[in-house]
């Protein structure tokens, strides 16, 4: 609603580009960047961001009707760097605290300074992501310190390796459409898709490690977006050794799949935005699986229980060439199935490679779809196909433990894959 509008350039019928509205948000802005600070009881708090941000959208605005606009935006900001400078000689005085000493205080000064001047610039939603992004960082200190200084030298050799995949070799690869044989093929997309998959499966690792054991929330659902098959061999091991843990494994395994489908469905609808053709009908059948497994886990176990998990790191170049790898043997094979045997060999091989990766499968349809090749239903369908497909596995491997256990997957697996088949068809084949 809020990035709404933003994009539309009005609030309450007040347009965004009237002075006392910017100057009024600019100093809005700045006080929400400085309550974290305030509230760490840093040098500078919500007044002196709030001023800072505020200086800076009366220095654009001014500037933008005098010939020296410049020169005064860089009085400004010169200004604001004396502040800061000031601020890290303060800290380093005898008789001040270390707590005096904050390159991030002096730092977010300045964001605080650049934020009003995008917002009197007319970059308003800019201005408010970048309020908002700096807000959180500051936030989450100890939370990114921890994870920081918690990295093993394997887990940051795969940090850098994605950073250089994703910021050095996508702007490089070519933009448009490439007819590679039959397969027609979007270079950027296909890899920003295979860039978001491991993004995912680095977020959820680090949380897992952060706050795993806390739960069945964290354990089965995060852990399921970093790596369900490790979901489901952590929960038969739980049950093996604590049999009155099966309905807790249970609900993990849900969660697991909740997750499962929750990133197909992020997939399917993100990288359908662009193209001008949202696959909206994927959204309600994945919903139910979603929702449905998140109600059944809720139901049938005390969130409170903890078990803790390993997860070996989710990316390194080995896996992420592995994934891309499979993900185009999967666009190839859809591509010729249904070039060769038309929707039901598309579908057969949707089925089939779901077994071994939905994400795959659910990237490559968005692919075809993208590109023409498919329409919306059979995209669909191939993504549902997959969906189900990857739960069917969890089923099989629940299979290796007690009784009760793999009955009770299966059991509720079966009921949620039936029910979100019933509204597929409603959405789908009779819409």
């Amino acid at each position: 609603m809020v990035g709404v509008l933003l994009q539309t350039g009005t609030f309450f019928g007040v347009s965004f580009d009237e002075p006392v509205v910017q100057l009024a948000m600019a100093a809005a802005l700045g006080l929400f960047l400085g309550l974290e600070r305030e509230w760490s009881d840093k040098p500078a708090g919500i007044r002196t961001f709030s001023l800072t941000s505020l200086l800076g959208a009366v220095f654009t605005i001014v500037a933008t009707e005098t010939p020296y606009g410049s020169l005064l935006l860089a009085v400004g900001g010169l200004f604001v760097i004396s502040q800061t400078l000031l601020i890290g000689a303060l800290g380093l005085l005898p008789d001040r605290s270390p707590a005096s000493l904050s390159l991030t205080t002096a730092v977010s000064l300045f964001v605080s300074y650049g934020v009003g001047v995008l917002v009197a610039s007319g970059f308003v939603l800019e201005g408010v992501t970048v309020a908002i992004l700096s807000s959180t960082l500051l936030v989450l200190k100890r939370e990114l310190h921890g994870i920081a200084g918690g990295l093993s030298r394997e887990e940051l050799q795969s940090a850098i390796e994605f950073a250089i995949l994703a910021f050095v070799v996508y702007p490089l690869l070519p933009v448009g459409v490439l007819e590679v044989g039959p397969v027609p093929f979007e270079p950027r997309i296909a890899w920003l898709m295979v860039v978001t998959v491991a993004g995912i499966g680095i977020v959820n690792y680090a949380l897992v490690r952060t706050y795993g054991g806390r739960g069945i929330a964290v354990t089965g659902f995060f852990g399921g977006l970093a790596s369900s098959a490790a979901v489901v061999g952590a929960m038969l091991d739980h049950v093996q050794q604590e049999a009155e843990a099966v309905q807790y494994g249970v609900a993990a395994v849900l969660l697991a799949n909740a997750a499962m489908a929750l990133r197909n469905l992020g997939i399917a609808v993100a990288f359908t935005v662009s193209a001008g053709s949202v696959l909206y009908d994927v959204v309600a059948p994945l919903g139910v699986l979603v929702v449905g497994s998140f109600l059944v886990a809720w139901l049938i176990a005390d969130w409170d229980q903890q078990v803790d998990m390993e997860f070996a790191s989710p990316f390194s170049l080995r896996n992420a060439l592995a994934f891309g790898s499979v993900f185009l043997f999967i666009l190839a094979g859809s591509t010729v199935a249904q070039a060769t045997f038309g929707t039901a060999g598309l579908y057969v091989s949707a089925l089939v490679s779901g077994l071994v990766s939905s994400a795959g499968v659910t990237t490559s349809a968005v692919l075809l779809f993208r590109s023409g090749t498919i329409d919306s239903p059979e995209t669909v369908v191939a993504i549902l196909l997959a969906t189900g497909a990857s739960v069917l596995v969890k089923v099989g491997l629940s299979t290796a433990g007690p009784r009760r256990f793999a009955r009770d997957v299966t059991l509720w697996s079966s009921v949620l894959l039936g029910l979100s088949g019933l509204v597929a068809v409603a959405v789908v084949v009779w819409p």
